[in-house]
C-alpha cells in the first residue's frame, strides 16, 4: 500500500527511483519468448498456514493528548521515533494554496527561535543524528523523523522538539527555498511519468485533495511567512499526534523524555475535520497529454477503489499481486518477457481513509501504445472472467505471506504496523491473522473483487505521448480528451 505523498524535491527522486521503466527496449531488439519456459521450483516450500504472534508496543496516553506506543529492541543502542501529527498534511492545504503544508513541514528545519538552519544540520552532524519533517501532497499526516544513538537521544529530541514547537519561518530562508522549489517544479515537468502521474490523479480524483501531486508555481510565489505560522499553529496539535518508538528504551524512559521534551506543546481540544470520498468516475475516457516528438509512452490505467479498511482489502491486495505484483504479474510477463515492449509493467493500490485508487502502468515504445492498452484491458479482463490456476494462486498468496514475514526482521517495521493498526482502529490481533486470512481467500473471492473492482466501462486510460502518432490510435478505447504538458485542455 502504498501509502505517502512526498515534497517536491522528493517527488523528483520518486520519478528517477521508481521501478517502472524510463526508456523501452530499442527497436527491433525482441527478447525470447517465456512460452513453454518451467519454473523450477526448487526452493522449498512449506503448505503449512504461518504462525506469528508480533511482539506488541507498550503504549501510554500523555497529558496533553499525545499517544506514546514504544517498541523496544536492546540489541543496539539505537533508537528511532515518528511523530505522526493527524491532520498537518497536504490534504487540509487550502483549496486555492496547494502545498502550504509541504512548505511548512520544510521550511520548519531552516531555523528556529534559538537556532539556524546552519545550526540545525551542524548538531545534526555532530551527533551522527537525524531528525527531519515531511507532509505529502495531499496526504493526512505530518511526520517528524528521529534517529540517533542512545548516549545522543536527549540532546536529538530536544532539537527534534525545537524544530516542532518553535519554528521561526526566516524570510531569508524561504526566499532560497522558493527558489529551489520553483526549479524544481520546472524540472519535474520534463518528466513524462510525472506528467502521467498528475493527469491520473486529476482524472481519478477530481476535486478532491489527492488530486494534487505537487504545487504550482503560483502557489510557492503565494507561501509566505505568516500563511506558514498560521498553519503551524492550526494544525501542529499534541491531541492529534502519536509519538512511536523503537529501540534500546522502555516505557517509562521514553515517557519521562518526551513528557519533557513536548510539555509545552498544549491540547487544542480541536479534533481533525473528517476526510471525504472522492466523486464516482465516469464511463471510461482516454486523456492523452500531448508530447510532440515523444518516441515513448508513459502509459496509465486505472480506477477508484477503496478505502483501508474495507472488508474486501486483503482479496484486492491479492488481485493486485497476481495482475501486477512485480515481475512475476501478469503484466510484467506479457508486456515486457513476451512482447519485449517495455522493461517493466506494474500495478499498485491505493487504500487511504477515504476511497482509493488501483492503477496499472507501464512505458513503452510509442508504436505500440494502443496494443500496450488492449493488453492491460485483456489482463484485467482475465481475472474477471477466468478463475486463476491452481498453481498461480497458492505462489502469489505465498509471495504476500512470505513478504510480510520478511518485513518483520526489524522493529522499525514491526512498529509501523501497529501505527497502522491504531490509525485505522484495526483489531488488536490483526496482524498476527494475516497469514492466516491471506491463506484463506479463494479463488472465487479473488474473481468477485475483480469483477467488483475492476470495472473495464470504467477504467480510465492516461497517456502521455506523441499526440500525432498515437492519439487516433487510442480513440478505439472511448472518447479522447487532449491536454499540452502544462495541463490545459487543447482539444477533444
Amino acid at each position: 500500500m502504498a501509502t505517502r505523498i512526498l515534497l517536491i524535491g522528493a517527488i523528483c527522486a520518486l520519478l528517477l527511483a521508481a521501478p517502472v521503466a524510463q526508456t523501452a527496449p530499442p527497436q527491433g531488439s525482441q527478447p525470447p519468448s517465456t512460452k513453454g519456459v518451467v519454473i523450477k521450483g526448487l526452493a522449498p516450500v512449506s503448505d503449512e498456514v504461518l504462525k506469528v504472534k508480533l511482539p506488541r508496543p507498550q503504549e501510554a496516553d500523555l497529558p496533553n493528548g499525545m499517544h506514546l506506543m514504544v517498541l523496544e529492541d536492546h540489541r543496539s543502542p539505537q533508537i528511532s521515533m515518528q511523530l505522526i501529527v493527524d491532520g498537518a498534511g497536504g490534504y487540509y492545504d487550502p483549496a486555492d494554496f496547494p502545498g502550504l503544508a509541504g512548505f511548512t513541514s520544510a521550511m520548519m528545519m531552516e531555523g528556529t527561535s534559538t537556532r539556524t538552519a546552519q545550526q540545525i544540520a551542524q548538531e545534526q552532524e555532530t551527533m551522527a543524528s537525524t531528525v527531519g519533517v515531511s507532509a505529502g501532497g495531499s496526504g493526512e499526516n505530518a511526520t517528524v523523523m528521529v534517529s540517533s544513538l542512545k548516549e545522543n537521544f536527549d540532546k536529538t529530541l530536544a532539537l527534534a522538539s525545537d524544530v516542532v514547537l518553535n519554528p521561526s519561518f526566516p524570510e531569508q530562508e524561504l526566499a532560497r527555498y522558493k527558489t529551489r522549489q520553483k526549479a524544481s517544479v520546472v524540472q519535474v515537468r520534463m518528466m513524462p511519468r510525472f506528467l502521467a502521474m498528475e493527469r491520473y490523479a486529476r482524472v481519478i480524483y477530481g476535486d478532491h485533495p489527492s488530486s494534487r501531486v505537487m504545487p504550482t508555481v503560483e502557489s510557492i510565489e503565494k507561501a509566505t511567512r505568516d500563511a506558514m505560522v498560521a498553519f503551524h499553529k492550526a494544525h501542529y496539535v499534541p491531541d492529534r499526534a502519536i509519538v512511536a518508538i523503537v529501540g534500546d528504551t522502555t516505557l517509562a524512559e521514553a515517557r519521562t523524555k518526551i513528557e519533557a521534551a513536548f510539555g509545552a506543546w498544549k491540547k487544542s481540544g480541536v479534533t481533525v475535520p473528517p476526510v471525504r470520498d472522492p466523486a464516482p468516475v465516469g464511463p471510461t475516457t482516454v486523456f492523452l497529454v500531448d508530447r510532440p516528438n515523444s518516441v515513448q509512452t508513459s502509459l496509465i490505467v486505472g480506477t477508484q477503489a477503496i478505502n483501508r479498511v474495507s472488508p474486501d482489502y486483503d482479496v484486492l491486495s491479492l488481485v493486485n499481486t497476481i495482475i501486477g505484483g512485480g515481475p512475476t504479474g501478469r503484466l510484467f510477463l506479457n508486456l515486457r518477457e513476451e512482447k519485449g515492449w517495455t522493461y517493466g509493467a506494474y500495478s499498485g493500490l491505493t487504500a487511504p481513509r477515504f476511497r482509493g485508487d488501483w492503477s496499472a502502468q507501464t512505458e513503452i515504445k510509442g508504436d505500440v501504445t494502443d496494443a500496450a492498452v488492449r493488453e492491460i484491458l485483456t489482463e484485467v479482463n482475465k481475472l474477471r472472467t477466468e478463475p486463476v490456476p491452481d498453481k498461480e494462486f497458492l505462489d502469489k498468496k505465498r509471495s504476500l505471506v512470505a513478504s510480510f514475514a520478511l518485513s518483520l526482521e526489524t522493529p522499525t517495521a514491526i512498529l509501523s504496523n501497529y501505527i497502522t493498526s491504531r490509525r485505522y482502529n484495526l483489531p488488536a490481533d490483526y496482524w498476527d491473522k494475516y497469514p492466516e486470512r491471506i491463506t484463506a481467500i479463494t479463488k472465487e473471492q479473488v474473481q468477485a473483487a475483480a469483477k467488483k473492482y475492476l470495472d473495464p466501462g470504467h477504467l480510465q486510460i492516461v497517456a502521455v505521448g506523441d499526440g500525432k502518432k498515437i492519439g487516433e490510435s487510442l480513440k478505439k478505447f472511448g472518447p479522447v480528451e487532449i491536454y499540452d504538458t502544462e495541463g490545459k485542455k487543447t482539444g477533444q
